[in-house]
């Protein structure tokens, strides 16, 4: 092969590398709608404090410190999950030992995993609570999930 020709091929193959690498203005284009939110696959759980799988449990300790009862849920296996019930715990002793407060339990954020599906938070809402526990801890709870 001769110089010229050589340089000439040397050239053409560098400018096919860089045309192929992406060099140049284009920019990503996306279309279509937004994702929706999670929707359920398979079974949906909740997890309690013990890593413990449940579905529509009607007693469920929320945290350490935290446990709902008598639940009674209005929706289960949608992006939310709504119940009421009782809430308790040491934070309240003696006050809520014998009367718990009533309370509504919002599960969300489903994630899935294989086929099934757990929510990952709860949020706890009592307009009954005594002015010094405002629950503040039990507005965003992240909820325990299995391993995949």
């Amino acid at each position: 092969m001769n110089k010229p020709m050589a340089v000439a091929t040397v050239i053409a193959l560098a400018l096919t590398a860089v045309g192929t690498v992406g060099c140049g203005p284009d920019r990503l284009h996306i279309e279509g709608p937004a994702p929706k939110p999670t929707q359920a696959a398979g079974p949906v759980y909740v997890s309690d404090t013990l890593g413990h799988p449940l579905r529509r449990p009607t007693r469920i300790g929320l945290t350490e410190f935290s446990t709902l009862t008598q639940l009674s849920w209005r929706s289960w296996g949608k992006p939310k999950a709504v119940a009421t019930g009782k809430l308790s715990g040491s934070w309240c002793i003696p006050q809520c030992t014998d009367s718990p407060y009533p309370a509504t339990i919002e599960l969300s954020r489903l994630e899935r995993q294989e086929n099934v599906s757990y929510y990952t938070r709860a949020t706890v809402r009592s307009a009954h609570l005594p002015p010094a526990d405002t629950g503040e801890d039990l507005r965003n709870v992240r909820l325990p999930v299995p391993e995949p």
